[in-house]
């Protein structure tokens, strides 16, 4: 849903990318809990590891994204 780049592909999933990393780490935690629901995300996380959680953190917190404002 989120992508190997951390922008999201569905219009109901954010975009991850570049996230603070602590954060990535409780929000994924809080999905592995129940602390935090979604359907899609409640099944994946509950499957990873600390390990994974770790990776996955700070994989998604390293990319550098670009913001573009609009034109008028």
């Amino acid at each position: 849903c989120h992508g190997l780049d951390g922008l999201s592909k569905l219009p109901d999933a954010p975009n991850i990318a570049g996230n603070p990393e602590g954060y990535l780490v409780k929000s994924l935690n809080a999905f592995r809990k129940g602390e935090r629901k979604n359907d899609m995300m409640s099944i994946v996380a509950e499957k990873l590891t600390d390990q994974d959680v770790a990776d996955l953190a700070a994989y998604y917190a390293a990319i550098e994204g670009t913001v573009k404002l609009p034109q008028p």
